[in-house]
């Protein structure tokens, strides 16, 4: 049984781990306003962009550009894997690793090599560990403040690449923010560019007049501008995504850690006032048998 010292200390050690608990969950959720909002303020110009995409696609051909042509074989392969670079986020990283091994193993076949280019250490660690081959690693960015340049400059190696034939084809993994309580690992693929299709909707006498988008210079010209930076602006929603689904999870990690620390504390400190009135009891009986001893 153990002495009321040693379930003092951890009593002491419990609640230690409970403030420090409660701290960093205070800090995810600050956190987690900041990249919420910058998310929630990109995802607009991410859909009108891809509307107006849709639309020059639709005018030019599918055939327009080799970003969108798709390669006969596909030999090599590129993953852009978002993890974070910390940990106490649950199974963020582990569910964003395993939607990895399972798109590898959706696409794994005859001579088809792959290769990864990782945003975040955990997910470099992974590569690492088991020997995957890296192409590029960006780390301390996921989960901090970051601009745009960081996915033009990713993206822009990314397509030069592709232009290149080093690759023949490039996924993306990253974790979809949903709520507060659930993000979700999305594979989409960036390279070839799939089918782009304008929005096509039912005609509503009462909806306001979609303005048509005229194109000078040509269509053909325009898709050649702003087809490498789709790649871009879905490298830069992917990580904003990541990021605020990292806070949120690190948030009720360290709440359900400190729920644990509280229930600790509680069977503990039961456990400390029994053996405290076992040792009292104790007490009292060696003073009545000592009594009772003198008295014979």
């Amino acid at each position: 049984m153990a002495t009321l010292k040693d379930v003092e200390t951890k009593i002491k050690a419990v609640k230690k781990t409970k403030q420090i608990t409660k701290a960093m969950n205070m800090v995810a959720a600050s956190r987690l306003r900041g990249a919420q909002a910058t998310m929630e303020a990109f995802r607009p110009y991410a859909g009108k962009f891809a509307e107006v995409l849709g639309s020059l696609a639709d005018k030019a051909g599918e055939e327009a550009n080799p970003l969108l042509v798709p390669r006969d074989e596909i030999k090599k392969i590129n993953i852009l894997l978002c993890t974070s670079d910390r940990g106490l986020c649950g199974g963020f990283n582990t569910n964003l690793i395993t939607k990895a091994q399972s798109l590898m193993k959706d696409k794994s076949g005859q001579d088809v090599e792959f290769s990864f280019t990782n945003f975040g250490k955990k997910g470099r660690d992974w590569c690492r560990n088991n020997k995957m081959t890296i192409a590029g690693e960006h780390l301390g960015i996921v989960g901090g403040n970051f601009g745009f340049h960081v996915a033009a400059s990713a993206g822009r190696q990314l397509v030069g690449d592709f232009l290149a034939g080093v690759y023949d084809e490039v996924q993306i993994v990253y974790a979809e923010f949903l709520s507060m309580a659930k993000q979700v690992p999305v594979i989409k693929q960036l390279l070839p560019i799939p089918p782009i299709e304008a929005a096509i909707e039912e005609v509503d006498e009462n909806a306001p007049y979609q303005a048509e988008h005229l194109c000078e210079p040509t269509a053909d010209e325009l898709l050649g501008d702003m087809l490498p930076r789709n790649i871009y602006v879905q490298i830069y929603s992917a990580l904003l995504e990541t990021s605020t689904s990292e806070h949120a999870a690190r948030m009720m990690a360290m709440d359900n850690a400190t729920s644990a620390c509280n229930d600790m504390i509680e069977n503990l400190t039961l456990a400390y006032n029994k053996a405290r009135q076992a040792a009292i009891t104790a007490e009292l009986m060696d003073i009545v048998g000592g009594a009772e001893a003198l008295k014979g």
